[in-house]
């Protein structure tokens, strides 16, 4: 697997869980599917750019947050 897909999914679940918010509802908030932010979180794809846009908007984040990891 990709370092960065790890470490985005990482990001988005850290982001997620700060909000107290659960898969299903980002994925109903990003237009995704449950699976899919699964898969996003666990490193296994990573979203293409309009679903990285969604993902922020959903997350009320700038899309350079989803990038920003702790190494």
């Amino acid at each position: 697997m990709s370092t960065l897909k790890i470490q985005f999914g990482q990001q988005v679940r850290e982001l997620r869980r700060v909000q107290g918010i659960t898969q299903e509802y980002l994925a109903n908030a990003a237009g995704l599917t449950t699976e899919s932010i699964s898969n996003i979180e666990r490193g296994i794809f990573g979203p293409r750019f309009e679903n990285i846009e969604r993902l922020a908007q959903a997350l009320n984040v700038d899309v350079k947050n989803l990038f920003e990891f702790d190494n």
